[in-house]
């Protein structure tokens, strides 16, 4: 199934893209041959070879999780540039609508 220009207009939108006719109509054959080759390697990859991410093995190295001394409240705002509640107070980014 070929993608379309309005199917990447619906997924720019709920990524809150904003993109023009020409790059969505640019942009579906270029999706449409990245979906293709992950189809392909979906297709080779069976059910006897693992599923990795990396090809060497990692293992995530944590430190204990210890309580320490921290700042108080009043001592992390001490320095902010506004606050409000007892919080932080910084530009809305989203609009009520999204």
């Amino acid at each position: 199934m070929a993608l379309t220009a309005d199917d990447v207009a619906r997924l720019a939108g709920l990524a809150r893209l904003h993109l023009s006719e020409a790059e969505c109509a640019a942009l579906a054959p270029e999706l449409d041959i990245i979906l293709s080759s992950v189809d392909q390697v979906s297709e080779i990859a069976g059910d006897d070879i693992p599923m990795m991410t990396h090809a060497l093995p990692m293992t995530n190295v944590m430190r204990a999780d210890v309580v320490m001394p921290s700042l108080t409240p009043e001592e992390a705002l001490s320095g902010a540039p506004a606050v409000e509640d007892g919080r932080f107070r910084v530009p809305q980014i989203l609009s009520e609508d999204s």
